[in-house]
């Protein structure tokens, strides 16, 4: 099988998580080299990251390490990391790479070759009828139609097989921006600096630690300027109920008290003049029976010979 001439490789794989465990072992310069060198082979090979010599014959640790140019026992040490990492894995032998698929697109390559090997063909058989009209002028009109056919056909194909290459290309690289926007996402350390500004604005400072994660991440999203408008408006009616309302704890408002005073949720309170009517009418009834009871006490206590509405009641009775 021919060999390939390229192999992917992302820009941040000395970011992986296996790689940079590798840089902490002894060699690990010498383990890396050994890993891109084997990458490299398999290309080469282009047997979707099977490592055989041939049908029978399995590439072994001796005979890599001399097309390596790298010490056996080197080249075992890094073979046995791999092993243990899942970078590789040897079944009945044979050395693999299971996710060779990551590191070399070989459906497109297959693709190519075989689009390339009918572009070929027709254009062969082109040829040779632009040969056979020569010879055979009888055959001018058939072969005007044959050969203004097949070229039209071919280059018709191939622009087709351009166009679904492009479009694969556009949706490798959406997925590439995805991954590179989700690597782009806001940090903890952004958000919690966020989080402390908005504590900043509120008065009870407790439970801090109680805000979790998750609702530190939500308060970013809704921004500064409206949290601490929701901050306003909720201080801004304690105050109109300062006699019996107290603030929540800062725990308690930022994980869900906040919510009601946000811009899409925030009625503002009708309820003053309504409690004042409802606090009059209570006063006003209140106060006739104060004065019910000193009328009574009143009477209770006169020492005139006027007689009582008690005493009338009591004559009634006799």
């Amino acid at each position: 099988m021919a060999e390939v001439k390229w192999i992917k490789i992302v820009t941040d794989i000395f970011d992986d998580e296996k790689i940079l465990l590798i840089e902490s072992l002894p060699d690990s310069d010498a383990i890396i080299v050994i890993w891109f060198k084997l990458l490299c082979f398999a290309g080469k090979q282009n047997n979707k990251g099977v490592l055989m010599m041939n049908n029978r014959i399995a590439y072994t640790d001796e005979m890599l390490a001399t097309i390596f140019r790298r010490k056996k026992s080197t080249v075992k040490m890094a073979l046995q990391v791999f092993e243990e990492f899942g970078m590789i894995e040897i079944v009945n032998g044979v050395i693999t790479i299971p996710n060779w698929e990551k590191h070399q697109t070989l459906d497109a390559y297959e693709k190519k070759k075989i689009r390339d090997k009918m572009y070929s063909q027709e254009r062969r058989k082109k040829q040779r009828l632009i040969a056979n009209k020569s010879d055979d002028p009888s055959s001018d009109s058939s072969s005007d139609k044959s050969s203004d056919r097949s070229p039209d056909v071919v280059v018709s194909d191939k622009e087709k097989e351009k166009e679904r290459e492009k479009e694969e290309d556009k949706k490798r690289n959406n997925k590439e921006k995805d991954s590179g926007a989700s690597a782009k996402q806001i940090t903890n350390t952004e958000i919690n600096a966020f989080f402390d500004s908005v504590w900043e604005l509120y008065p009870v400072k407790k439970g801090k630690g109680q805000v979790s994660d998750s609702k530190r991440r939500a308060l970013y999203k809704i921004g500064f300027e409206e949290i601490s408008r929701a901050i306003d408006r909720y201080l801004a009616e304690l105050q109109k109920d300062s006699a019996w309302r107290k603030p929540q704890n800062g725990s308690t408002f930022f994980n869900s008290g906040y919510v009601d005073y946000l811009d899409d949720n925030f009625v503002p309170d009708k309820k003053p003049e309504a409690q004042a009517n409802t606090y009059q009418q209570q006063s006003s009834y209140l106060d006739s029976i104060r004065n019910r009871v000193k009328m009574v006490d009143e009477w209770c206590t006169d020492e005139s010979d006027e007689p009582t509405p008690w005493d009338i009641i009591d004559e009634k009775e006799e």
